[in-house]
């Protein structure tokens, strides 16, 4: 190859290299921006921030807890639903617990998916004056899980139990399990840090009942940032949220009613109610409280 052929290459490569990068560079992301700027799309655009009297106060598309210094839920605004991003709500570390159904077992260290679906629906429970248990939680909000120990089948069921331990209820934290026997073995409460996994880990029933508290109360979403709840959780909140405002049940059910959207295009998704949005409803046509 000559080095006039060389030097013909490398220009071409050159200019290529330049037509690209005005247009992909600068010509698509400042097409991109323009776009963004046509009303309608500028909100979006910016984040969807929401402002009241010049002051941004959240994006209507990402989350934020309603809670005081302590972590406490503040009784007089809609609270939102749990989030696994970061201490809650980080958009830099939006993720989820990447917990499973089969997540029943306590860790020293963690708690188990069963373990915190059932704390967080006590805890709405006790929050907003209803029927916090659920099927396979203790009366104390943990999961409600034993390990059968004893000789086994062919198909691994313990068929005649000589131990039987509460495996999320240790002994320094309850006086007693949940359960007084199983299939005529009385129950022990679990030691701390003790391994459990020889015996066979069964969830059980437990004090808990089918329970008001919707999923959405109880269960983080994929990303720890949805800025939603479910009419459903809305509504179980409306007393409380009521009578910490001191007004009637009915405006604040009327104000959530206003502020429910419903299904994408009519077919997508599910009703759902902005969190956010209705806080600062309530905030500027209820402030008291």
């Amino acid at each position: 190859m000559t080095f006039s052929s060389l030097v013909r290459q490398h220009w071409a490569a050159l200019r290529a290299l330049l037509v690209l990068t005005v247009i992909v560079g600068i010509g698509y992301p400042l097409f991109i921006w323009l776009v963004g700027q046509i009303p309608g799309l500028h909100d979006k655009a910016d984040g969807s921030i929401i402002e009241v009297n010049g002051k941004p106060l959240g994006s209507s598309l990402i989350g934020q807890s309603f809670t005081d210094a302590q972590g406490n839920p503040l009784p007089r605004y809609f609270q939102s639903r749990p989030s696994a991003a970061g201490d809650g709500y980080d958009p830099l570390s939006t993720s989820a617990s990447n917990l499973g159904p089969e997540d029943i077992v306590d860790l020293p260290d963690k708690p188990s998916l069963l373990t915190q679906v059932c704390t967080r629906s006590k805890a709405v429970g006790d929050l907003d004056g209803v029927n916090g248990t659920r099927p396979f939680c203790t009366g104390n909000g943990v999961g409600a899980v034993l390990s059968v120990i004893g000789p086994r089948d062919a198909t691994g069921t313990v068929v005649h139990p000589t131990t039987v331990v509460s495996v999320n209820e240790p002994c320094d934290t309850t006086a007693r399990p949940f359960l007084d026997t199983y299939r005529g073995v009385r129950v022990q409460c679990a030691t701390p840090g003790a391994d459990y996994s020889i015996g066979q880990i069964m969830p059980v029933k437990g004090a808990g009942s089918d329970s008001v508290v919707p999923a959405d109360a109880v269960t983080a979403s994929g990303s720890g940032l949805d800025p939603d709840i479910s009419p459903a959780y809305a509504d179980l909140q409306i007393a409380r949220v009521a009578k910490a405002r001191g007004v009637g049940s009915d405006q604040i059910r009327a104000l959530v009613a206003a502020h429910t959207d419903g299904r994408t295009l009519g077919v997508f998704g599910e009703p759902h109610v902005n969190v956010l949005e209705l806080n600062i409803a309530l905030d500027q046509k209820y402030p008291g409280g």
